[in-house]
C-alpha cells in the first residue's frame, strides 16, 4: 500500500511544464502518453485498494457499533442486576462489559485508522484523476500544436517547392520568349531585306518609267516620233 501511495504521489507531483517542454523538444507526445498509461494503471490500483479498504472500514464500523450497543445494554443490565441484588450476575456482566468495551475500543481505533487510509486513497485518486485529466487536455492541445506546426512546415516547404518550380517555369518561359523574339527578329530582318529589295525594284521601275515618259515627250516636241 505504501509503495502504491508513493507511486501515486510521484505522478501527482509530476512537473507539467517540464513534461510539455520535453514533449516539444522531442516533437512527440510519447512522454505524456507514458504518463497517462502509468496514471491509468495506478488509478485502477487505487480504485481496487480503496474498494478493499472501504469494505474493511464498513466491517470495522459495523463491529464497533455492535460492541458499542452491547456495552450500552450490559451497562443497563448491570444496574438492574445490582438493584435486584444479583451481585454474582452483576459481577459476571461487569467482566463481560469490560471485555466488550476493550473490543469496542479496538474496533473503533481500527475503524478510524482504516477510515483515514480510505480517505487518503480516495483523495489521492481524486488528485491523480484531476492531474490525468489535465495531462490529457494538455496532450491534445500540444498534439494539435505540433500538427499545426508540421502543417505549416509542410506548407512552407510546398511553397518553396512551388517557388522553385515557378522559377524554373519562368526560366523556361524566358528561354521560349527569347527564342520567339529571336525568330521574330530573324523574320523581320528577312522581311526588311525583301522589302528593301522590293522597294529598290519599285523605285528602279518607277524611275525608268519616268525617264521613258520624259524622253517620249521630247521626241514629240522635236517631231521625232514615228
Amino acid at each position: 500500500m505504501a509503495s502504491l501511495i508513493e507511486k501515486v504521489q510521484t505522478l501527482i507531483s509530476a512537473n507539467l511544464h517540464a513534461m510539455v517542454d520535453q514533449a516539444l523538444e522531442a516533437n512527440s507526445v510519447k512522454v505524456m502518453d507514458e504518463y497517462i498509461r502509468q496514471a491509468e494503471r495506478n488509478l485502477d490500483a487505487l480504485e481496487d485498494a480503496a474498494a478493499t479498504v472501504g469494505g474493511t472500514v464498513r466491517t470495522l464500523e459495523r463491529k464497533y457499533k455492535e460492541y458499542a450497543a452491547a456495552v450500552e445494554k450490559l451497562d443497563r443490565d448491570i444496574d438492574t442486576l445490582l438493584v435486584k441484588g444479583k451481585t454474582e450476575l452483576a459481577t459476571a456482566a461487569q467482566a463481560d462489559l469490560n471485555s466488550k468495551q476493550q473490543m469496542a475500543q479496538e474496533y473503533y481505533e481500527q475503524w478510524q485508522q482504516q477510515k483515514k487510509e480510505y480517505e487518503r486513497l480516495f483523495d489521492s485518486r481524486r488528485k491523480l484523476q484531476t492531474k490525468l485529466n489535465t495531462i490529457r487536455d494538455e496532450r491534445e492541445q500540444l498534439k494539435a500544436l505540433m500538427e499545426l506546426a508540421e502543417a505549416k512546415r509542410t506548407t512552407v516547404q510546398a511553397i518553396r517547392s512551388l517557388d522553385d518550380l515557378k522559377g524554373i517555369g519562368d526560366q523556361d518561359i524566358a528561354r521560349i520568349g527569347d527564342a520567339i523574339r529571336a525568330r521574330l527578329d530573324e523574320e523581320e530582318a528577312r522581311l526588311e531585306m525583301h522589302t528593301t529589295g522590293l522597294e529598290d525594284e519599285l523605285e528602279e521601275a518607277i524611275g525608268d518609267s519616268v525617264l521613258q515618259e520624259q524622253l517620249a515627250e521630247r521626241r514629240r516636241r522635236l517631231g521625232l516620233e514615228e
